[in-house]
């Protein structure tokens, strides 16, 4: 689902846009220095009856709102600072590859993770950690085995996940396993 279908879904629920939600949020004290995105996010849950994703993509709203645009490049450069930076190039021949199976790929950085998108469908995601890459992948109904292990709770949005240890695991295998992901997004 993209951003707008969540702002979308939210006002079809509610009536209330994301700056209809700042004014209230205003008017109970909730905007003030100190106060946590999990209150926030607790509080529309509770008040307005909305899921988690939901209620995050308010929160999201609001910050793109007052926050300046970073550029793609430094979205996707956050994720790869510090002990995290020997994993760019592995990334980029993973992005290489990826422009190989169509025109339609779009990446798309959060905070924790690069989504992987085909058509406006998340069809793999990438998570950097000091020690490892590691690619979420949705193959709903593909048994898990050997590397292509169940995503369990590490992250929702996917069904599988592969640790990539060493810049030499991003192999043909994989590249198979994110190409039919992608064939079915």
């Amino acid at each position: 689902m993209s951003f707008q279908a969540y702002l979308d879904n939210i006002k079809a629920k509610t009536g209330k846009t994301p700056d209809d939600f700042r004014v209230i949020a205003e008017e109970n004290g909730l905007l003030q220095e100190g106060t946590k995105t999990s209150q926030i996010v607790a509080w529309l849950k509770a008040d307005f009856d909305l899921g988690h994703g939901h209620a995050m993509a308010i929160v999201q709203a609001w910050k793109s709102a007052t926050h300046p645009k970073s550029s793609l490049e430094e979205q996707i450069d956050r994720h790869f600072g510090g002990s995290k930076a020997s994993w760019r190039n592995v990334y980029n021949q993973l992005v290489d590859d990826l422009q190989q199976f169509g025109p339609d790929i779009t990446i798309s950085p959060t905070q924790s993770y690069i989504s992987l998108v085909r058509n406006g469908k998340k069809f793999a995601i990438v998570q950097v950690t000091s020690d490892r890459m590691d690619l979420g992948i949705k193959l709903k109904g593909k048994p898990a085995e050997g590397r292509l292990e169940e995503a369990g709770k590490w992250n929702a949005m996917v069904t599988h996940r592969v640790r990539l240890d060493d810049p030499n695991d991003l192999d043909p295998e994989v590249i198979v396993w994110l190409r039919q992901a992608y064939d079915k997004a």
